[in-house]
């Protein structure tokens, strides 16, 4: 089987590499020639746990290709993907413009049934905007050609996007067409051996399920970050109340660990475009009006702790950073709540010095020299007044006091991610601030 996939981004590269291991002939189609001139070359524009070496194999065996001819990629393949960005605009709402352009190319260059699916995270309505263009430029050519329009949202977490894509939870397909279903059962068919769940469904709602999937998980997370504060106020620990709350099989234990806010490529984009669509509606979802307040206003509360502990003097004083990409495991600093925590402390007047063990260059991009930044964890400790935890990389998990009490000049910590306890930390000499908890100093 033979399909093509455009976009080599984070969605496109997985999903392709991913279909090519299962024995699928993918091409791989961007108009950037530097990133296929690279891909062809082993050079991998993202970060991903184990992605290097899937595409490396697959590209020896001849399974995946990279191009920047979509007409010539279109030859005898039975599906192609769309798997372009789509990003917010002033208004929240999604960016459509590159996904149509595809869909205009596509019609411009068929000549054999084929089913167009999009994989980007789009709007409902995009799949018939999709047909539309499609069918608008077969008929320019004054031929027919049949094709149908399938969406099928990708639930990639990035850090895991392998196992994601590999062992899916579900498989979303919204389709009208019997044929399509057929084509893309099959393309599957390899997942539904190994017992993982396909749904097929009406268009509009295999679109919907992404955006309100992802909207549900950001909901738990400005929950409980919610009730972290309250937290705080009363005295209580929220590491008891989640254990508390988690173990309710009706609730469960994941997404509700408290922190500095969601960012990334996918939370903060799709909420504001759920919000969005249900406006055009005259319909307010104030509930993640409200998930998208809190998550604002949580990425502030560690630059907070930091002026409130220093009765808000930081002007001149050294801080250290270690994470700054917006989770473990990916280079991704997109909406990372470290950009906003970091810029409020320079604005103050402080100083930062950062670490991370993957998105350093990211943050060269970001930041310029506004900051410094260090060859190790423990390298941005010396002459510190205050170290800030920001992404729960595992190499930061056990810190050896010692060497860190011998470097910074204050010792205190701000720990953005709950990850270090609080006991043991006030009992090896540093002051502790983390989120939902009280410190040494409220006890």
């Amino acid at each position: 089987m033979k399909i093509s996939i455009v976009g080599t981004g984070y969605v496109g590269l997985v999903t392709g590499t991913c279909f090519a291991d299962t024995g699928v002939n993918v091409t791989c189609v961007d108009i950037d020639e530097k990133k296929i001139s690279n891909l062809k070359k082993g050079i991998v524009p993202i970060y991903e746990p184990g992605l290097e070496t899937m595409i490396k194999n697959n590209v020896d065996k001849g399974r995946l290709h990279f191009t920047t001819n979509l007409k010539e990629s279109l030859d005898q393949a039975e599906v192609i993907f769309i798997a372009v960005g789509t990003p917010p605009g002033e208004d929240g709402s999604a960016d459509l413009s590159h996904v149509l352009a595809v869909a205009r190319e596509v019609g411009k260059n068929i000549n054999h049934s084929i089913v167009v699916v999009t994989k980007s995270t789009v709007p409902i309505g995009t799949a018939e905007k999709v047909r539309a263009a499609v069918k608008g430029e077969i008929e320019a050519r004054g031929v027919d050609v049949p094709f149908n329009v399938a969406s099928n949202p990708e639930f990639l977490k990035e850090g895991n996007a392998i196992d994601d894509f590999l062992k899916p939870d579900r498989i979303v397909v919204g389709t009208d067409s019997e044929e399509a279903e057929k084509v893309i059962r099959r393309l599957y068919k390899p997942f539904l051996l190994n017992n993982h769940p396909i749904l097929f469904m009406d268009i509009p709602s295999a679109e919907l399920t992404k955006y309100a999937a992802n909207s549900m998980l950001a909901t738990k997370i400005s929950f409980m970050n919610d009730i972290a504060n309250l937290c705080e106020l009363v005295g209580a620990d929220v590491n008891m109340v989640r254990k508390g709350i988690g173990s309710d099989s009706r609730i469960g234990n994941k997404f509700i660990y408290p922190g500095i806010g969601y960012g990334g490529s996918c939370f903060p984009k799709d909420v504001k475009a759920i919000i969005r669509t249900a406006n055009t509606y005259n319909y307010p979802l104030r509930l993640l009006q409200a998930v998208e307040h809190i998550n604002e206003d949580q990425k502030r509360i560690i630059a907070a702790k930091v002026k409130n502990y220093f009765q808000n003097e930081v002007k001149g004083k050294t801080f250290s950073v270690w994470g700054l990409s917006f989770k473990p495991h990916t280079d991704d600093m997109r909406e990372a709540p470290a950009i906003i925590i970091i810029r409020e402390l320079l604005e103050a007047g402080a100083k930062i010095k950062a670490y991370d063990p993957i998105a350093m260059d990211e943050a060269k991009k970001e930041f310029n020299n506004d900051i410094e930044y260090g060859q190790d964890p423990y390298d941005v400790l010396i002459d510190s007044d205050g170290l800030l935890l920001l992404t729960e990389w595992p190499e930061f998990r056990i810190p050896n006091y010692n060497v860190m009490k011998k470097l910074m000049t204050t010792k205190v910590v701000f720990d953005g991610r709950n990850i270090y306890d609080m006991h043991e930390m006030n009992e090896n000499g540093f002051d502790y601030m983390g989120i939902g908890r009280a410190s040494k100093e409220d006890r």
